[in-house]
């Protein structure tokens, strides 16, 4: 089996979708396997060698932030967040897709301006020369990242909103 017949065996997404949902689960299986090792490391050298790696929680807390923003947009286009539908059974089916459509535009423009928020303070955290308390990494790099990834998360919201309107209306 080739690789891109695996991907299309695997991912259900069509186009350069699902292009961006292998990279970003890569980027996501990558960086949760090296927290595993950075972990396993540090308690090893903690309780074995009694010295721990420098660093490991601004690491770990880089390495989720990461995680947290690779799979955002994945999930979000596949609908994968928590769904309450105690209503769905006293309202009809138009109002039900009517509501998950406000919901998808209430969500994406949300997304949107909570990152143009999060950017404007990257931006600041550059000019400030802002760094991480021990391993001096520039805060504005994950922070920018965050944004970056929210913006994604948002168009990717935005365009489920409107394929559920147009292609699942029907069902």
């Amino acid at each position: 089996m080739s690789f891109c017949a695996w991907i299309s065996a695997h991912y259900e997404e069509q186009g350069p979708v699902k292009w961006l949902a292998f990279v970003l689960e890569m980027i996501a299986a990558i960086t949760l396997f090296l927290l595993m090792l950075l972990t396993c490391s540090d308690v090893f050298g903690r309780y074995f060698l009694a010295n721990s790696i420098d660093g490991t929680t601004e690491l770990t807390e880089i390495g989720l932030a990461i995680l947290i923003f690779a799979e955002m947009p994945i999930i979000t286009w596949r609908g994968g967040h928590v769904v309450v539908d105690i209503l769905d059974r006293m309202l009809g089916g138009t109002i039900i897709k009517l509501l998950g459509l406000l919901s998808a535009f209430l969500i994406a423009s949300s997304l949107y301006f909570i990152a143009t928020q999060i950017f404007f303070l990257a931006q600041r955290s550059f000019r400030r020369d802002e760094v991480t308390e021990f391993l001096q990494l520039p805060v504005g790099l994950i922070v920018e990242y965050i944004a970056y990834m929210s913006w994604i998360t948002a168009a990717g919201m935005i365009t489920y909103g409107v394929y559920r309107l147009l292609f699942l209306s029907r069902e």
